[in-house]
């Protein structure tokens, strides 16, 4: 394999790095809601073009100094399943101190919730898929030495 095809990939690599990075202060989502009738319930539907637009009604994107971004749900009563369920999306002061992504039960506010943290821009949603562009980046060149 020639050198032309390694500098291919390592500038293809700057470039999706780059391009994930360029936005300088994390953004998070921000809302509350209880029920059915909230926004920011899960599955959480809203995408940024609509909220950044205003056609979200309670749901904002807020920077976020710390990057951690976290999602609270607190129910008042786990046999009532939907009814009383409150869903939080908030931008955290600071992260955990393992600086793990990750969902746990923990207290806040002296009740029991769900609080998930994660790092990253608008990571806060109901589903969160994380690419590793380094695994994509060491697949796609050993296939290719193996290959040549």
């Amino acid at each position: 394999m020639d050198i032309q095809v390694y500098l291919s990939y390592i500038c293809c690599l700057i470039l999706i790095y780059f391009t994930n990075n360029a936005h300088g202060l994390q953004r998070c989502f921000m809302c509350r809601s209880r029920g059915e009738l909230g926004s920011c319930k899960d599955p959480f539907t809203a995408n940024v073009t609509l909220v950044e637009n205003k056609q979200e009604i309670g749901i904002e994107t807020v920077p976020c100094a710390s990057g951690w971004c976290g999602k609270i749900v607190e129910s008042e009563d786990a046999l009532k399943e939907e009814y009383g369920v409150a869903t939080q999306r908030i931008c955290l002061q600071r992260g955990p101190s393992d600086s793990e992504d990750r969902c746990a039960y923990t207290k806040w506010n002296y009740r029991r919730v769900l609080m998930c943290f994660c790092k990253g821009d608008l990571c806060n949603t109901s589903n969160n898929l994380k690419v590793n562009y380094l695994f994509i980046f060491s697949l796609l060149f050993s296939v290719t030495f193996i290959y040549n």
